[in-house]
């Protein structure tokens, strides 16, 4: 399924299943409402081409959410889209604040997550990284979430 070592997570989530057995398993697996998850594609006259997924899990009592892209569709805006559309779903969960981790030696993942409104926390620790097949940095990004509240509309009286 994923075997492109590139095709690994761009903001960190787990690692991404790359047989067919696993995949069964991560599809089978019991799913959180309140932790969803997203796969992001493009409609082509050739059919549905995959561009990557994005989605939370929760690590303790925080919130993170990871995403990650295929290589030949990064670097065009897909990832920050993402972000702010499941920040969007973030707020309308009722979550204060999402967490999101990127690998130390790939900035990309920064300006993403940045532009989405995250911000980096100045704190790093080791993730697993599978791709390398090691643990390696991970800096520790963190978007504050105010409620977004909608004008109250009040009905208007006619009198019949």
């Amino acid at each position: 399924m994923f075997e492109d070592d590139d095709v690994q997570p761009d903001a960190y989530f787990a690692p991404l299943p790359r047989t067919a057995g696993e995949v069964r398993e991560f599809l089978e697996r019991p799913r959180d409402p309140r932790l969803p998850h997203f796969v992001m594609y493009l409609r082509s006259a050739r059919g549905a081409e995959l561009v990557g997924g994005i989605g939370f899990a929760r690590e303790g009592d925080r919130i993170e959410m990871g995403y990650w892209i295929v290589p030949r569709f990064r670097g065009r805006g897909y990832a920050a889209e993402a972000v702010r559309a499941v920040l969007n779903q973030a707020r309308t969960l009722g979550y204060r604040k999402v967490y999101a981790n990127h690998f130390v030696d790939n900035s990309a993942p920064a300006k993403a997550l940045e532009s989405a409104g995250f911000h980096d926390t100045g704190r790093v620790h080791s993730l697993y990284r599978a791709g390398l097949g090691m643990e390696t940095t991970a800096r520790i990004y963190v978007a504050e979430l105010e409620r977004r509240t909608s004008p109250c509309v009040q009905p208007t009286l006619v009198s019949l």
